[in-house]
């Protein structure tokens, strides 16, 4: 029976930051992954991410301010960057609370601009806005893709052994450890960690008690822009009618996308394909709220957020097993902290925040 240090069992962004840091802590890392490496069946691929700080959550835009510092620290480590920090823009709020989000940025020294629905439209003609628009310059893209197989080889480079196609069917905690069942048998080890998104409950069933974690599918859109050479900030739109997100992407056009609409699914019943309702919807926001984007040219993507009831992260640790799941779309900005988190939870030498626990 082969026995390693820590199994971690899902590769995708946070399995594969969390395996690159225990080895960086000096254990011996085996990562299971049920599909080929970079897949599209999870949450974790596509070539960028949103990259903001909270607005309207003090705690939230520390843990964001913390990891901007890690992902710098692997940007230096690897040599490869990571984040592209164009600016981001929120608006769609009311005055009251565009008041509260600057005080708060403002008291943590994170630098902003308020400006008004025509100096941002001037700015940025291929938005339309209604209010004020809250402005970060140090907001920005992450860029997925190259940032996860990065941290991949990086990993690799440490001695970390990815199995794809090899899916974990069982945990049994056994002794002071635990036995991982798979197709191609079973692995031993001193620790897991779980990072299996949406599957996690069916990976852990029978040895330990995780919320409810439901799927969704979203089907956001990337849309050509009118003028090829215009700039474009992230931006999220959060009036309650439209919760909206997006960013450019090159060779893809702006994505934009109505946040947490999608349809919750069957796990082994996705079809990746695009609701009529949500997409007309979409379309619409989008003719009405982005006069530089061509909606006749566009192109629907399908991806997956792994939510729990309770709306928050999970990540903790009981006994030898170690979980990391429920980020609903939201948490790729968070990978290089998340996995400080797990190695710490491992390791024993730090905890998470309460909010976060089983």
């Amino acid at each position: 029976m082969q026995t390693y240090d820590v199994v971690v069992i899902g590769a995708g962004a946070m399995g594969s930051a969390a395996a690159r840091a225990l080895a960086a802590a000096g254990r011996e890392v085996l990562v299971l992954e049920q599909y080929e490496l970079g897949h599209d069946r999870g949450g974790s691929h596509g070539g960028t991410r949103l990259f903001r700080l909270a607005i309207n959550d003090e705690a939230e835009l520390l843990r964001a301010a913390r990891s901007r510092e890690l992902w710098h620290e692997l940007e230096s480590e690897t040599g490869v960057q990571m984040l592209d920090l164009v600016g981001g823009v929120d608006h769609g709020i009311g005055e009251q609370q565009v008041r509260e989000s600057a005080a708060l940025l403002e008291r943590h020294g994170v630098q902003y601009d308020l400006l008004t629905p025509e100096a941002a439209t001037e700015r940025w003609p291929g938005m339309r806005f209604d209010g004020a628009v809250l402005y970060q310059p140090g907001s920005g893209r992450a860029l997925a893709e190259q940032a996860l197989t990065a941290i991949r080889e990086s990993a690799r480079a440490l001695g970390v052994e990815f199995r794809a196609q090899c899916a974990a069917t069982a945990v049994r905690v056994v002794g002071d450890g635990v036995e991982v069942e798979t197709a191609a048998g079973v692995v031993r080890a001193g620790q897991v960690v779980v990072t299996a998104g949406p599957w996690t409950g069916q990976v852990l069933a029978g040895a330990l008690e995780v919320p409810a974690i439901s799927a969704s599918q979203e089907q956001p859109r990337f849309f050509a822009p009118l003028d090829p050479a215009a700039e474009w900030p992230i931006f999220v739109d959060r009036r309650a009618a439209t919760p909206a997100y997006g960013l450019f992407e090159e060779g893809h056009g702006v994505k934009v996308g109505l946040h947490a609409t999608g349809p919750v699914i069957s796990l082994d019943q996705r079809d990746f394909q695009v609701e009529p309702g949500r997409d007309a919807a979409l379309i619409a926001y989008v003719r009405e709220w982005f006069p530089g984007l061509d909606v006749t040219r566009s192109e629907a993507i399908s991806c997956l957020y792994d939510n729990t009831e309770r709306g928050d992260f999970v990540i903790d640790r009981r006994g030898p097993i170690s979980v990391a799941a429920g980020f609903h779309g939201e948490g790729f900005k968070f990978v290089p902290l998340v996995a400080r988190y797990l190695t710490e939870l491992v390791t024993g030498s730090g905890s998470v925040p309460d909010v976060f626990r089983l």
